[in-house]
């Protein structure tokens, strides 16, 4: 019988002799090298420029926020001297205003001091109207951002703002160097490849080479500002394969000393962990496998305008279809399948914390004969006798589905195929290596962002425990479109003015429970307008050696968040 990763990792510990306490002193770069596998390969080092998790924690290692959340969902300083709150008065009383106070001494990994010029450059750089942000919500309701001297920062909302923890706050808003990215504003971004992928950070490992797609070579940052930090002298970062490779190479063949995102089936997990070489780790947090569906057309005929607002989907937004698709889908089997004891079913995109998860709808049954019902109800019938519905207009109901390429989500995809199949859809499947998928290239037809296909299949999280930011993705805005370099957060161009209101009301409203009450109904508005169906919701699996101490599983910001307090553990 598997352990559970917890039981797996205490175990582990107890066997620890007792030089793991010399892992947390001496010379910087100490412990030689470092390898990680994220078989998702990074394609950029600026998470401004992507929204795929592999990109954004990569560029973690070099570039870091003002404050982030620590393994129990507790925001914490990172670069700031201290979290701003209306009690120890960086936050105003009427809220329109927080005082980030930065800690004094940090510099650059150039030498170069680190100030608030920074912190304000980065906030003109995401909230550039010629450039695309992928994280652009981040900054949302933010009014000005200066910086009256080289320590304060102080951001001002265009209203009181209860949550005022979005802009320079966790994984996805870290601070970029000005005089680097100085001539890379706007429309420009994308065309600093110098800066995208050797970016200058504060975090403890600088980047020797970027290879796009493939490996990055890092070397400690000797101006960190932690001394004997961090204890690994230079780390090679893998990108590519996939999560079965990854997991062997940590526990079974002893290549690498941690594995990323391991989405394997329980069984596969077991068998790797017998090998004796590393431990996985699991953590639940915000993740959810959820269905995208896209709200416009994605047809080749409609040029640079498919996937945009100026064509509505012919069909994906008609209520009657969204519900028959999911009523088709049999999520315990997925559950089942693909990820036993880490999943669970969920109809949420919010599926955490407990707090914001609604009771609304229920979708744990599966219902292929009421799916059939509700379309021909609607008026969508197979009027050739080819197994197709069509339209009301006489459209067929084609749907090319893509996601990333991984063993679990090819199965699921290959079931989900079936089940529309059998209630009247024709369903071309398509897989994208997780690179490019996942990628932020504006030239690439194959971005999650493009979304130049009827369905997206993918997972993705937010930082911390309150979902305002991450709820932001659903405002009509937000869509990635020509005008912001395809870069945005809105991948299914939901856009509902109601939406939009009642998100604007969070951004005002103080109280757990209030807070909570409206990202509940968001949440509920989302799904039940057919923003995505949601599928599963995913505990984070990982694992790392034997010999490597320190790890701390992270499912409220990065996993790599404290790689920095890594060391090898003495044999």
């Amino acid at each position: 019988m598997m352990r559970t990763a917890l039981q797996s990792a205490a175990a582990t510990l107890l066997c620890v002799p007792m030089t793991l306490a010399d892992g947390h002193s001496g010379e910087r770069g100490r412990d030689g090298n470092l390898s990680l596998i994220y078989w998702q390969a990074p394609s950029i080092l600026n998470p401004f420029l992507s929204a795929g998790t592999k990109d954004v924690e990569a560029a973690s290692l070099m570039l870091e926020p003002l404050a982030r959340y620590d393994e129990t969902g507790t925001m914490v300083p990172w670069l700031a001297a201290d979290i701003p709150t209306v009690e120890n008065g960086g936050v105003s009383e009427d809220l329109t205003t927080i005082t980030w106070k930065i800690q004094p001494g940090i510099v650059w990994s150039d030498g170069t001091a680190f100030t608030a010029r920074d912190v304000k450059f980065t906030a003109e750089y995401c909230m550039n109207p010629d450039g695309g942000c992928a994280h652009g919500t981040k900054f949302e309701g933010v009014q000005s951002v200066e910086a009256p001297d080289d320590l304060t920062v102080v951001v001002t909302f265009d209203g009181p703002k209860p949550f005022p923890y979005g802009p320079f706050v966790g994984v996805e808003s870290p601070i970029l160097q000005a005089a680097q990215f100085a001539d890379c504003m706007g429309a420009a971004a994308s065309t600093c490849t110098e800066q995208n992928f050797n970016p200058i950070g504060t975090g403890p490992f600088t980047v020797t080479e970027f290879r796009t797609n493939d490996v990055i070579t890092l070397a400690a940052n000797e101006s960190y500002r932690e001394a004997g930090k961090p204890a690994f002298a230079t780390v090679t970062f893998k990108g590519g394969g996939d999560a079965a490779a990854a997991g062997r190479a940590v526990m079974e063949t002893g290549e690498f000393d941690y594995g990323w995102n391991l989405q394997l089936a329980p069984e596969v997990i077991a068998g790797m962990q017998a090998g004796g070489l590393g431990t996985p780790v699991a953590g639940f947090g915000p993740l959810v496998e959820r269905l995208m569906l896209n709200q416009t057309d994605p047809d080749p005929a409609l040029g640079d305008r498919r996937s945009t607002a100026d064509a509505p989907h012919p069909f994906l937004q008609d209520p009657a279809v969204y519900t028959a698709l999911s009523m088709a889908i049999d999520r315990p089997l997925l559950v089942e399948i693909g990820y036993g004891q880490a999943g669970r079913v969920t109809c949420n995109w919010i599926a955490a914390p407990a707090a914001v998860n609604s009771t609304t709808f229920t979708c744990d049954t599966q219902d292929l004969e009421g799916a059939k019902a509700m379309l021909e109800a609607a008026g969508y019938v197979d009027t050739d006798g080819d197994g197709v519905r069509e339209t009301p207009a006489g459209r067929p109901m084609e749907i090319l589905y893509q996601t990333s390429t991984n063993a679990v989500r090819q199965d699921f995809q290959a079931l989900i195929k079936e089940w529309w199949e059998e209630i009247g859809l024709s369903v071309e499947l398509r897989n994208i290596s997780s690179s490019v998928f996942f990628g932020g290239d504006a030239g690439s037809p194959d971005t999650l962002q493009k979304f130049y296909a009827d369905v997206h299949m993918y997972a993705n999280t937010f930082n911390g425990t309150d979902p305002q930011t991450y709820l932001g993705n659903g405002l009509c805005d937000k869509a990635p479109r020509p005008e912001t370099q395809w870069q945005g957060e809105n991948m299914s161009r939901f856009c509902m003015a109601e939406y939009d209101a009642l998100h604007a009301q969070l951004q005002t409203t103080a109280g757990a429970e209030a807070r909570a009450a409206i990202a509940r109904a968001l949440n509920d508005m989302y799904v039940g307008n057919g923003g995505m169906i949601p599928l599963v919701h995913r505990g984070r699996l990982s694992a790392h050696a034997n010999t490597l101490g320190g790890v701390k599983l992270n499912v409220w910001d990065s996993e790599i968040w404290n790689i920095a307090d890594w060391y090898r553990i003495g044999e």
